[in-house]
């Protein structure tokens, strides 16, 4: 590893979406209690496939977000030193199981075979992980955004997606008007 703070190399220019586009086959379910550990047994998997390398790992996404409904896919970030450097993360990874799914400017994705658990892989001090955090803080402290991102949720997922990104993207306009509603309740 790398102690100089810029990239190794150029970062990728351009969306690779391995296996293309997939439909949104899972519905939503009631929270479940067994999500955290779930969180756990792969953030202790992900810390032993990058043992050495200086990464953070959070819980993210609705199932990180006691009594939030969900698909049941949980979602976890790894903040790493240098997104460009993937000898440092992604071949500790893939050899723990994981499979490659995105590779985009500034962000990996990889998920189980089972395609149960989503590991988003970005940069130290991305703006992304900090709104996934912002988003998920807020969620777990106030109800009534919570109930209004749920209902919202449930109301997309009743339709049909050809493609799970289109999904996430439909939710946009929520998660933005609360994610705005949590930078002004911030003292």
């Amino acid at each position: 590893m790398t102690n100089s703070s810029r990239p190794r190399r150029p970062d990728v220019t351009t969306v690779e979406i391995i296996g293309g586009p997939e439909a949104l086959t899972v519905g939503l379910s009631g929270y479940d209690a067994r999500w955290p550990e779930v969180y756990r047994r792969h953030r202790r998997r992900i810390l032993d496939a990058l043992a050495g390398a200086d990464v953070e790992v959070e819980h993210i996404g609705s199932t990180s977000v006691p009594g939030l409904a969900a698909k049941p896919i949980v979602d976890i970030v790894v903040a790493v030193r240098d997104i460009t450097a993937e000898e440092d993360y992604l071949d500790g990874l893939l050899a723990a199981g994981y499979e490659l799914r995105v590779r985009e400017p500034g962000h990996r994705l990889v998920r189980t075979p089972a395609r149960d658990v989503h590991v988003h892989v970005y940069e130290r001090g991305d703006a992304a992980v900090h709104e996934y955090l912002l988003l998920r803080n807020h969620l777990r402290t106030h109800a009534d955004d919570r109930a209004l991102y749920e209902s919202v949720k449930r109301d997309l997922i009743g339709r049909r997606w050809n493609d799970m990104n289109d999904y996430a993207d439909a939710k946009s306009d929520v998660i933005l008007a609360i994610k705005t509603r949590a930078r002004a309740a911030r003292p």
